[in-house]
């Protein structure tokens, strides 16, 4: 029996290699899917998908890893995925969604949804860090992938701009925190605010320093956050120009996970 010839990734293709290589074997539609604020303590967990074109039409210029880019170099690669992407789509998994299900459970779901989304359909998928089962086309977990291939980075820069913005938004509704800076990411200053005013409802109430603020002496709380009661008007979800954003539904909720599952900081310190 013939067995079928061997991918070759070449080095010289840089963060296009994996892709191209892919393309080699006849998998024209190539899709990336990443998130962002899994180490956020407050706001949405934000994925997103992306399939850009083969050639030239999809290497963007200064594309890579959304957190080593300066924000004004993220709002320029995000135009530009944008207008070039064959298809993309972004998912957004509020705060509350995250306490009640678990976080490793809602970044699956949202990556996962994300690919669903795509009004053109991947004949394989590069996720960062954690394979997605249940997508009907072969797929591989990539560690760094948003370093490793474009596509994903295309993802990563999709989901960071869009939380990004929603932060800066929430920072209009709950100006003690200070989000528009850290994004809800746990530095001195937010877990300052947090001990000075405790959590809004937009903070993630299953993080252990969400918790240990709230009031239960560190016990995540089953019935959450405050709302109902507050002067704030909830916030509307910001769109993606051009693309699909949603929330992940439909799943029942897992046994709490632990407090502080994943505690890494995008461009933090951990």
């Amino acid at each position: 029996m013939l067995t079928p010839p061997r991918t070759v990734v070449r080095r010289e293709a840089g963060l296009y290699a994996l892709e191209r290589a892919l393309q080699r074997r006849g998998f024209r539609h190539v899709a990336g899917a990443d998130e962002a604020g899994r180490g956020a303590c407050a706001g949405p967990l934000v994925a997103a998908a992306a399939v850009l074109p083969e050639g030239r039409r999809g290497e963007i210029e200064g594309l890579a890893d959304s957190k080593l880019l300066t924000p004004a170099s993220r709002e320029r690669v995000y135009a530009e995925v944008v207008d070039r992407a064959l298809a993309y789509a972004v998912v957004v998994i509020p705060a509350e969604e995250v306490d009640a299900r678990g976080l490793h459970v809602c970044n699956l779901a949202a990556m996962r949804r994300a690919l669903a989304l795509l009004t053109t359909r991947p004949e394989y998928v590069l996720t960062d860090g954690f394979g997605v089962d249940g997508l009907g086309v072969p797929g591989l977990a990539v560690w760094k992938g948003d370093r490793v291939a474009a596509c994903v980075a295309a993802a990563s820069v999709l989901a960071k701009v869009t939380r990004d913005r929603m932060m800066v938004e929430m920072d209009g509704v709950f100006p003690a925190y200070g989000f528009a800076e850290h994004k809800g990411y746990i530095t001195p200053e937010h877990s300052a605010a947090l001990r000075e005013h405790g959590p809004c409802r937009e903070h993630r109430f299953s993080y252990v320093n969400v918790a240990a603020v709230s009031g239960r002496d560190g016990r995540p709380p089953r019935a959450r956050r405050p709302g109902g009661h507050s002067r704030e008007e909830p916030m509307e979800r910001s769109e993606a120009s051009g693309g699909t954003v949603g929330v992940a539904l439909g799943e029942q909720p897992r046994p709490q996970t632990p407090v502080g599952e994943d505690v890494a900081m995008e461009g933090g310190v951990r």
